[in-house]
């Protein structure tokens, strides 16, 4: 019996300028796993006994996301209009400045809830535009034809960096404090800037102009963007709207885990970091079948499947009172995540024109950025009931959404 190819290091040996691209973006989810798991507990060393401590430790992952809704349209812009790696390499000298200021914060020991939102927005308002360009510089440094695997080995780099991030940080934390994690993630961003220096894009595909660059012009771009992806993109567009289960109803779980680790299962900061690291453990697996194997044919149903699935494993997780089921789920609910975040990204590329790729990937991250108001009710709903209490009902409804799609969305259902 012949065994299966498997094809995870093709890109990465086959194209320089992708090796590049793919160690930016492996400092990049580093550094971003790293500031999501100190927030959250930043804030509840901040909150310890407040009576909106839950409220306040959910809503500022919310926060670093809420940009994603008006900055990433304009950010969508930017990136099909300017060159795409110089973008990125402004935005991440602002990232190394501010990572090291509110280090020094932190060490001075100024630091209030306020100084941790302000941090959160200005680090969402970032990713909302360098996460789209990042990934639309993948179709930039490879063919098409390796398009699909560059995609999926590229993700490798989030689940992976989510077991690293969190599980070294929740280390650092519960050891020395808050002080060395931000020390590190501003050494991280300034990984990606090294990285990018040397990249080139052969594989750009440049777009003329025939009007000047305002902000009636900009405008006009985005309005452009938002047609052509309900006209001509109708499926891909549903997609988006399904992911209103993983991305904004299921997700607000990565912000209870510092309140589910200690409530629930009532263990420290530490155990917090390898929650995080063992749902992240659970994404690189699935990435890994992608981008060895290669996707099923019925990758629109892959969508539907992966977020009813995800929905399951939340209600699972509000039941389980004890550490190995709660870390057995977390992995598979990281599985689930990544199949459907991983699959929409490879549909985005290979059905989008690259003249519209970035514009595309900012309208999925405004769905993603919606999460700020699920999660402020998520929050808001575990101070007044409890933290399971809000698991069933964020499952329950991501059940609903994933059938719903399933059902009524035949465009979806059979999208290859």
């Amino acid at each position: 019996m012949k065994l299966p190819t498997i094809h995870t290091l093709d890109s990465l040996r086959a194209y320089p300028d992708y090796r590049y691209l793919w160690a930016a973006n492996f400092c990049a989810n580093t550094a971003q796993w790293l500031q999501l798991l100190t927030l959250g507990w930043l804030v509840k060393s901040l909150t310890e006994d407040g009576s909106n401590s839950a409220l306040l430790v959910v809503g500022v992952g919310g926060a670093a996301a809420l940009p994603g809704i008006i900055i990433g349209p304009w950010g969508g812009v930017l990136g099909d209009r300017l060159n795409r790696k110089k973008l990125v390499i402004f935005l991440e000298i602002f990232m190394v400045l501010l990572a090291l200021s509110f280090a020094l914060l932190l060490w001075a020991g100024f630091v209030l809830v306020w100084h941790v939102y302000t941090f959160a927005l200005l680090a969402g308002c970032c990713e909302a535009l360098k996460m789209p360009i990042r990934q639309a510089l993948i179709a930039n440094t490879v063919p098409f034809h390796a398009l699909s695997n560059a995609y999926a080995t590229s993700v490798l780099t989030i689940p992976g960096t989510r077991m690293i991030g969190p599980f070294i940080g929740g280390i650092i934390v519960s050891n020395v404090g808050f002080f060395w994690n931000f020390t590190i993630e501003a050494l991280l961003y300034l990984g990606v800037i090294v990285a990018l220096i040397p990249m080139a894009t052969p594989y750009f595909i440049k777009r003329e102009f025939v009007t000047s660059f305002g902000m009636s012009q900009m405008f006009t771009d985005m309005v452009d963007g938002f047609k052509y992806l309900w006209k001509q993109q109708r499926p891909l567009t549903l997609i988006y709207m399904l992911s209103t289960a993983p991305n904004v109803v299921l997700h607000p779980v990565i912000f209870l885990l510092p309140l589910f680790t200690t409530d629930v299962l009532h263990r420290d900061v530490d155990y917090g970091g390898y929650m995080m690291a063992v749902n992240g453990a659970g994404g690189l697996l699935m990435v890994f079948v992608f981008s060895a194997f290669g996707f099923p044919k019925w990758r629109g149903l892959l969508c539907i499947l992966s977020a009813l699935g995800g929905a399951i494993m939340i209600l699972l997780l509000s039941q389980s009172l004890w550490i190995v089921p709660a870390f057995l789920v977390l992995a598979i609910f990281g599985a689930t995540q990544t199949a459907f975040r991983t699959t929409n990204g490879v549909l985005t590329q290979t059905l989008t024109e690259d003249q519209y790729r970035v514009r595309a990937m900012s309208a999925y991250r405004i769905g993603m950025g919606m999460v700020v108001f699920f999660s402020l009710f998520v929050g808001w709903m575990a101070g007044i009931t409890s933290v399971r209490s809000s698991l069933v009902f964020m499952g329950v409804l991501g059940v609903v959404i994933s059938i719903v799609f399933w059902i009524f969305s035949p465009s979806v259902r059979n999208q290859d």
